[in-house]
């Protein structure tokens, strides 16, 4: 699959399927305390979808048995909800989320704190954050891709942190996933040349400890292989002339 320039109408279908999905997390953020089940957020989320009229596209995407991916601590994502998971005081929690909005997909992240939590896992949060917006001066067209993954592994490298590696992000647009791949660490070869019309999911997913991951028996939760905490922070970008502009953080969005 070539990487897809968006036409001026596709790109306001995209446009618009982000800007549901910013407030369905915006939602769902309000909805993070201790005591809630990682299932009540999922089936939350599932209907703030639902009512706007668009489908998750997370639901049964390769077997995936529900709408958000819910990643608690040392699970960086992919996390499946359930009813016997129940957040508790001092955690963090990644939501994943995405839809289909008139054939046109979105996709963010976003990490949570539960309630009060430790100076170094607010951190992590932080920098997993803030390392987003340090790769996206970058994404402007004339730069090249692997820009942007050298820049977010320089952010996060001075902090000691693990970026994982198993994981990139990726583009998107009438498909989930589509290219190009987007690692968030060093490149060596420049990558494609980017150009205005791209829709980018840019995702940093870091460890406070190594970068190594492994896979739980259920085939999708990936955790860390230290058991450290780890973080995640997405969103779809649209390149364009100029800035790029973060489809799935309007300017009135929290994010």
């Amino acid at each position: 699959m070539a990487v897809t320039i968006k036409s001026a109408r596709e790109i306001e279908l995209m446009r618009e399927s982000c800007r549901i999905l910013s407030e369905v997390h915006d939602r769902l953020s309000e909805a993070i305390r201790p005591g809630i089940s990682t299932y009540d957020i999922d089936a939350l989320g599932e209907k703030l979808i639902r009512s706007y009229g668009c489908v998750p596209n997370f639901l049964n995407y390769n077997g995936y048995p529900a709408s958000i991916c819910v990643s608690v601590n040392d699970e960086v994502v992919h996390g499946i909800p359930k009813k016997e998971r129940i957040l508790q005081e001092g955690d963090i929690v990644s939501l994943d989320a995405g839809l289909i909005y008139k054939g046109y997909h979105s996709d963010a992240a976003r990490t949570y704190p539960v309630g009060q939590i430790s100076e170094e896992a607010r951190q992590l949060i932080d920098v997993t954050r803030q390392s987003f917006f340090e790769g996206i001066k970058f994404a402007k067209a004339g730069y090249h891709l692997y820009d942007i993954s050298n820049a977010i592994d320089r952010y996060v490298s001075r902090f000691g942190y693990g970026i994982v590696r198993d994981l990139v992000g990726h583009g998107i647009g009438t498909h989930l996933h589509e290219d190009p791949q987007i690692p968030n660490f060093r490149q060596w070869r420049k990558g494609i040349k980017l150009q205005p019309g791209m829709t980018l999911a840019i995702e940093p997913m870091i460890n406070l400890g190594g970068y190594g991951v492994e896979w739980l028996s259920d085939d999708w939760t990936v955790v860390t292989q230290d058991g450290s905490p780890s973080a995640h922070y997405e969103n779809t970008v649209l390149i364009t002339e100029g800035e790029p502009e973060i489809l799935t953080l309007p300017k009135d969005a929290k994010g």
